[in-house]
């Protein structure tokens, strides 16, 4: 076998664990220097293909690569930038080979979500479409959980752990308050059209009557008056009420609570501001005095409170992906494998990216309770295992010590190139 480099991005939103896959990969690539050169990271995803602007991670040391482990977003940088189809866009996937043969790169890997399976998948027909040799193989992250075949996406169990444990320490200081302050409080987490991390904030509640007493799914349409009545029940029954809610709820006609009226780069619409609207709403009605949140980049970016399954699966992921495309696998995604429940068992698999790309796995109905408001006994055996264990990060003077590389820029060999 030839030696020829890699290059590796991360892309989509970052994660409290997106690193933990880049070093599981770069250890494994540097373990198999007799078949991988140099693995290059793009800056900021794949516009650093595009624009030759490639990192040099040979410049940094085993023991930072190691500390990536522990340190939370995306160490390169990343992006939201979609390409287009080879057709339309030809002179773009030109300008990919120019860079990739410019810098022997023989082996793709993308770390990111739904849309990022999109541009590995398009990568890895380069072969075929314009006589390039390269092995694309997907990293998978994404927060949302929402891709395909796999039992779950590295970065959700740390976001679930976060918005659980948040869930659960809101909910005592609310019910400490309520009899003559706050009644309700409502925490938004992010999802846009999956309800997974809302599901996760029902871990939180072990019996009845315990915070969250309701949820409020993107999968279920938004029924204000049934709502309405729930919240007033839960008030007179407990004391008070707390409320986790997708970003993404939507009304029965399909629109966003809390639509923005934008989009983003992948053309998806920019949401934010349905917990102040479901707090308010609540005020108007009932009267009671409410407090808010938005869990926002906190959800995503807690490395301090990560789940060690969550951890140990982006590592795993990170591995498996360079062993993948050395045994010369192309255009599949490395996958987590459910073997068993309890105890938890899993193990690492491959699906092709084809069934990957483009499709986003929603909650199932028997996830959630009948009647909208809350998750099932079969969603919490499932999402249980996903936020067991503590990974914690080393701390130094009171404060986390997360590793800042130092991202040593690779000569250019190409003209400049204009996205």
């Amino acid at each position: 076998m030839v030696k020829r480099n890699a290059f590796y991005a991360q892309s989509g939103g970052v994660t409290a664990v997106i690193n933990a896959s880049a070093s599981g990969l770069i250890e494994t690539a540097r373990a198999h220097s007799d078949q991988i050169g140099k693995v290059y990271a793009g800056r900021n995803g794949i516009i650093g293909a595009l624009t030759e602007d490639l990192i040099d991670t040979t410049a940094e040391t085993a023991a930072d690569i190691s500390r990536l482990r522990h340190t939370p977003a995306g160490a390169f940088g990343s992006c939201r930038y979609k390409l287009k189809s080879v057709d339309s866009h030809r002179a773009q996937y030109e300008r990919l080979i120019e860079v990739f043969r410019a810098h022997d790169i023989g082996y793709f890997f993308y770390n990111g979500g739904g849309d990022s399976a999109d541009t590995c998948l398009k990568v890895s027909q380069l072969s075929e479409a314009m006589g390039y040799p390269i092995v694309a193989v997907h990293v998978p992250k994404t927060v949302d959980n929402d891709l395909p075949l796999t039992d779950c996406c590295p970065g959700f169990g740390s976001v679930a752990k976060y918005v659980a444990v948040s869930m659960r320490e809101a909910g005592f200081d609310v019910a400490s308050m309520a009899k003559t302050s706050t009644k309700v409080f409502v925490l938004e987490v992010m999802g846009r059209h999956a309800g997974w991390i809302t599901a996760a904030c029902g871990l939180a509640a072990e019996a009845e009557g315990e915070a969250p007493q309701l949820l409020l799914f993107p999968e279920i349409a938004f029924d204000a008056e049934a709502f309405l009545a729930r919240v007033k029940t839960c008030v007179e029954r407990h004391g008070y009420c707390a409320i986790g809610v997708s970003e993404g709820l939507q009304s029965a006609d399909g629109k966003f609570l809390a639509e923005a009226g934008s989009v983003d780069a992948f053309g998806h619409a920019q949401l934010g501001g349905v917990g102040p609207t479901i707090a308010q709403l609540i005020k108007e009605r009932h009267g009671y005095k409410y407090h808010w949140a938005v869990a926002d980049y906190l959800q995503r970016a807690a490395r301090h409170i990560a789940s060690r399954t969550d951890v140990e699966q982006a590592v795993a992921v990170g591995r498996a992906a360079v062993e993948l495309a050395l045994a010369g696998n192309n255009a599949v995604m490395a996958s987590i494998v459910r073997l068993a429940d309890k105890p938890y068992r899993w193990e690492v698999g491959s699906v092709p990216l084809k069934s990957v790309a483009n499709v986003e796995k929603k909650m199932p109905r028997e996830f959630i309770t009948a009647d909208g408001f809350g998750i099932t006994e079969a969603c919490r055996s499932y999402l249980s295992p996903l936020i067991e264990g503590e990974d914690y990060p080393p701390y130094r003077a009171g404060l986390p010590d997360y590793v800042r590389l130092k991202n040593v820029a690779v000569d250019k060999k190409l003209p400049s190139y204009a996205l």
